[in-house]
């Protein structure tokens, strides 16, 4: 079984024959005519056996749900006898194995109550088939004796609307026809509440290729950006499956429809004699398009799955053609559904007959809905920073589910919750230590610890009460504060280094809140530290001010999770290298502030924590980002004005770049494709491109302000902003991104 897809859906043709003649309809009108020879009706063996097939399968790949959608022909040709035995059959089988989702796709002409009661009884919702207004319904929807179905379809739908039923309405499923008038359309299926619409393009390949009234390559798509715009305009009243697939893919999640997208497919069709088949829209190919040669009485699904034809349908990116990889949109289109990209000399290896109509609608869509459809976090930097703090939240009660029940955490955990119901200073000291960058260092360690069977519960439990304490005495709370030291020390977040014990002892003391600080208490004496009294085992957190209206930031050196960078901290800074490295912060902030100061002043914004690194600058002088919360930033100790100020600069875009990646989805599949960058030997992936570039542009405009630009910088810049721009990879997000690096970069060229 490995490597192979594990089917969730399959289609169950229980009636091979329909009551209607649609003129467009794939099983009877296209190339494929195997229902001639099939049983009109499925035999109760069929059903037995593809039960078991299907649970044997959900055993094997231990799925825990699976759907059957019963479908035809006409499904309701059946009759409720032997739909019922369908119903009990699989759901008798899959109890105790995988979770039953029942579902039947209809024409509706024989829907009544004793059907709906007996769907009702097993749960199974049922779709129905209707393509608008009656004038776009009967273009193609007919009797065949050219009757109109349209008011029997309504009633159908009026019946699964009313109580009792409304609960197993899943959606209406609507053909498209450029002839129609979309809005009619449209109006005409908002007009019955569906729970959800799905448009269909009509099959069709290179060889039998689709009606265009105009010849117009794009018919379809200005169709569907017609219905789509009034979608829109209504307020986007019922779920539109297409448009919700593009939406969702534009942003960077998967596709919602076979029809778009690279997702696999995950469906296998069983033909009314247990004949086991592929997608059924391939009967439009060419006559055997969709057989396997296997059956549900011989072969198991994984037989199936291992099929050439099923396993070609797995490989997404690779498993579209040359051109369509080369696209821009092939994310959101994934070359268009299987079926329409058939031409008799090289089967399915071409772009889908549609591809035109596929691209305009792509780019249709993206266009309308980019402004809105963007993550407020690229252009909000308040909105970046409450996702951030969100980040970190999520991630430590994450930690919490793990560590929940064990008594120490469980106490520091309380001393939390008392802190922030303590009024407005108790949440504002909460959430000081909470964004503190190196709480999420540490967060995501232990998380790492936990889920690789290293769990450390005391040392988690430590620091989770000295981050407590450090709230209570932050917030200048009257609450217990006791922590636990090992080593003869403990770090108090945001604060200070405090000793209360000889190297190589552990133990606990109480701290409490004084008029000029805070205080310990060891056996009867008490000892008071902190901002206003002086004390040898107090080291506290140094701080320095980029400016005179800034917030000052925390010269970390003492918080033992700040070891997150690719290159090691140095260890605490003596008095008079601290100041050392203030006086020269100072000038390299100046020299920002004077040389680019658009940048330095975007720099600045957010950055609350600078952490000494050992040695000097590299190559280049870049400043380093490490595993931690945003605001944090480690800059070489030995670095020189010039290269403090580069390292700044730098390493404060890539912060920004990381802390948008963590909450905002700027790109997709990243690395399933390579792009060549002007300033490494080999193709990289988009991701890397995306941050070399967001980097260059300052470092740019930083080189040009100090007569140190290099020869062709700019040149560079511009090529690999051109190859973001089509990369398949970005949502609406990243390209964003992109054009707000092209609008720094036209600044820095004027």
């Amino acid at each position: 079984m490995t490597g192979l897809i594990a089917f969730r859906e399959i289609v169950l043709k229980v009636h091979s024959r329909c009551d209607l003649a649609c003129d467009h309809c794939y099983v009877y009108e296209h190339a494929d005519q195997s229902w001639r020879a099939r049983p009109k009706v499925i035999s109760p063996e069929v059903i037995s056996h593809t039960a078991s097939r299907l649970a044997e399968h959900a055993r094997d790949h231990a799925l825990p749900s699976v759907t059957v959608i019963l479908h035809g022909g006409e499904p309701l040709l059946a009759g409720t006898a032997r739909l019922r035995l369908v119903c009990e059959e699989f759901s008798r089988t899959l109890t105790g194995t995988a979770d039953l989702d029942l579902r039947i796709h209809t024409n509706g002409l024989q829907l009544s109550t004793r059907y709906l009661d007996l769907f009702d009884e097993f749960g199974v919702r049922v779709g129905i088939s209707l393509d608008g207004d009656r004038a776009a319904n009967d273009r193609h929807r007919r009797f065949a004796d050219g009757r109109t179905s349209h008011p029997l379809v309504l009633a159908a739908v009026a019946l699964l609307r009313s109580e009792p039923y409304r609960h197993l309405y899943q959606g209406l499923l609507c053909t498209v026809d450029v002839a129609n008038d979309p809005v009619a359309v449209l109006d005409a299926l908002v007009e019955l509440e569906p729970p959800r619409v799905d448009f269909l393009l009509p099959h069709a390949t290179w060889e039998t290729p689709p009606v265009r009234p105009d010849d117009a390559p794009d018919a379809y798509a200005r169709w569907l950006l017609r219905i789509f715009d009034h979608w829109e305009r209504l307020g986007r009243p019922v779920p539109v499956r297409l448009f919700e697939s593009l939406l969702s893919t534009l942003r960077g999640g998967p596709s919602l429809t076979e029809s778009l997208g690279l997702a696999p497919t995950d469906l296998v069709v069983v033909e009314t004699d247990g004949t086991l088949e592929q997608v059924d829209s391939l009967k439009s190919a060419f006559e055997g398009a969709a057989a396997t040669g296997f059956n549900v009485f011989d072969h198991a699904f994984d037989q199936v799955a291992a099929h050439p034809g099923v396993r070609a349908r797995q490989l997404g990116l690779a498993g579209v053609s040359d051109s369509c990889r080369r696209c821009p949109v092939v994310r959101s289109c994934g070359g268009g559904l299987y079926t329409h990209r058939y031409r008799d000399r090289n089967g399915f290896d071409n772009p889908s007959v549609y591809c035109t109509d596929l691209r305009e609608l792509v780019d249709g869509v993206e266009g309308r809905t980019a402004l809105r459809e963007s993550a407020p976090q690229l252009s909000d930097p308040a909105e970046l920073a409450r996702s951030q703090e969100e980040l970190t939240r999520v991630l430590l009660a994450r930690l919490h589910a793990d560590l929940g029940a064990e008594p120490d955490w469980a106490r520091a955990w309380e001393l939390l919750a008392a802190v922030e119901q303590a009024g407005e200073a108790g949440a504002d000291a909460l959430d000081a230590v909470l964004d503190h960058p190196f709480t999420r260092t540490w967060v995501l360690a232990a998380l790492d610890a936990a889920r690789e069977g290293r769990q450390d519960g005391p040392e988690a439990a430590r620091r989770l009460t000295a981050l407590a304490v450090a709230a209570v005495l932050r917030g200048g709370l009257d609450l217990p504060a006791e922590v636990a030291y090992r080593d003869g020390e403990v770090y108090l977040p945001t604060l200070g280094l405090l000793r209360l014990g000889e190297p190589g002892t552990e133990g606990r003391a109480a701290l409490h809140v004084t008029d000029e600080g805070y205080a310990v208490r060891d056996g009867r004496a008490e000892h008071r530290f902190g901002p206003a009294a002086g004390d040898a085992r107090w080291q506290p957190v140094r701080t320095w001010s980029p400016g005179p209206d800034a917030a000052p930031v925390a010269l970390e050196d003492l918080d033992p999770y700040r070891n997150c960078f690719p290159r090691p901290p140095r260890l605490r800074l003596g008095t008079g290298e601290a100041e050392e490295w203030r006086r020269r912060l100072d000038r390299a902030w100046a020299l920002l502030h004077k040389a680019v100061p658009g940048f330095a002043r975007a720099a600045a914004a957010g950055l609350t924590t600078l952490t000494p690194l050992a040695g000097g600058p590299r190559a280049g002088g870049w400043g380093e980002a490490g595993r931690h919360g945003p605001g944090a930033l480690g800059v070489p100790y030995a670095a020189g004005v010039r290269e403090t100020a580069l390292a700044l600069l730098t390493g404060r875009r890539r912060t920004r770049l990381r802390a948008l990646t963590e909450v905002a989805d700027l790109y997709a599949l990243d690395g399933e494709w390579q792009h060549p960058s002007p300033w490494r030997e080999r193709p990289v992936p988009v991701s890397r491109l995306l941050a070399d570039v967001h980097e260059r542009v300052a470092v740019e405009a930083y080189r040009r302000a100090t007569a140190a630009a290099e020869p062709g910088g700019a040149d560079r810049i511009h090529r690999a902003l051109d190859r973001l721009s089509e990369a398949a990879e970005l949502t609406v997000t990243g390209k964003r991104l992109v054009a707000e690096l092209r609008y720094e970069l036209k600044a820095v060229d004027a």
